[in-house]
């Protein structure tokens, strides 16, 4: 009995997964040392050989708060000029939208999608971006509406949907309560994120079945942290609950520089290699993923926290 369930489990699953490559910006954003603009070109380059095509590339915030993304400007501008790509930039703000608008201007490529972050708690919302609960929505909402009228797509995060370091638990009545008023100005999609890396399996399950009945008809996306190794069970959590796109950063870099003990995203070459040995389709090259982190580990001067780019992906005789 137990077989033909778990086989019912399978063939209800979608094949196919869109990954969103996060290293550039989330994953960069917590580094001690500055990558450089030219560095990250190339790991933007590095991660579109891999088969990526919706890549977050910038974060136009406030240049001494985060300074990795002091030249988000410059990234922007430089960016190869790819049809086939979708570039998202990070904006927590109306100030930081007209940024992001403004290096389109010209014939700049600029970005083709705005990414804004609702929060689930105050006080993380209070430090990482100086708004509250209802004041993320609102702004949230007011931004997305302003790229629909601009000609640019627009999603939304909700951050610690599932802990929040300074406030504790987060409530997932709280969650779906913030995305059903996220999804009056009709994004895209809405990601659900765990910032700090507190989720597990079973509470990823039921949150994500409760928004499929809650906001059926705006998509979700994942976003797990690995901060307490759960995150790639997490994403198969996820995915089991019928959300089909996952963000994931190059080698496992990722943090949150006003999140305490907040590190790494889930890495995109462990999540590749999970997913498509269970015959899921992605369209992004395990060999180029871990060929890429290569290059990042000697760039940083480190190993990444990846695990899959040390081991390499299955053996072959």
């Amino acid at each position: 009995m137990k077989k033909a369930v778990a086989a019912a489990v399978k063939v209800s699953m979608s094949e196919t997964v869109e990954i969103i490559e996060v290293g550039a910006r989330d994953g960069l954003q917590n580094e001690p040392d500055i990558f450089s603009t030219g560095n990250k070109l190339t790991l933007i380059e590095k991660s579109m050989a891999a088969g990526a095509r919706r890549i977050e590339v910038a974060s136009f915030v406030h240049p001494k708060l985060v300074p990795q993304m002091a030249d988000a400007e410059a990234v922007v501008a430089a960016l190869p000029d790819r049809k086939d790509a979708t570039y998202i930039g990070l904006v927590l703000n109306k100030r930081g939208y007209l940024r992001a608008l403004e290096a389109r201007e010209g014939n700049k490529r600029g970005v083709d999608e705005v990414g804004c972050v609702a929060v689930a708690a105050n006080g993380f919302g209070e430090k990482n971006q100086g708004q509250s609960r209802d004041e993320s929505i609102r702004v949230s909402n007011e931004i997305i509406r302003l790229a629909k009228r601009d000609g640019l797509s627009a999603q939304v995060t909700i951050s610690v949907s599932f802990g929040c370091p300074f406030d504790g638990e987060v409530a997932p009545e709280t969650v779906i309560e913030t995305a059903r008023r996220l999804a009056e100005s009709g994004p895209r999609e809405i990601a659900i994120a765990d910032t700090i890396g507190v989720a597990t399996p079973d509470r990823v399950e039921d949150l994500f079945a409760r928004l499929k009945d809650a906001i059926p008809h705006i998509p979700l996306r994942a976003h797990f942290h690995n901060t307490r190794n759960t995150g790639i069970a997490n994403a198969w959590a996820a995915y089991r609950q019928g959300c089909h796109i996952l963000d994931s950063s190059l080698g496992g870099l990722g943090g949150c520089p006003f999140a305490p003990k907040a590190t790494g995203n889930i890495a995109t070459e462990d999540l590749i290699y999970m997913l498509e040995r269970s015959g899921i389709e992605t369209g992004l090259s395990l060999d180029h993923l871990i060929e890429a982190v290569d290059w990042l580990q000697q760039t940083l001067g480190r190993k990444t926290p990846g695990m899959v780019s040390q081991a390499g992906g299955f053996p072959r005789p």
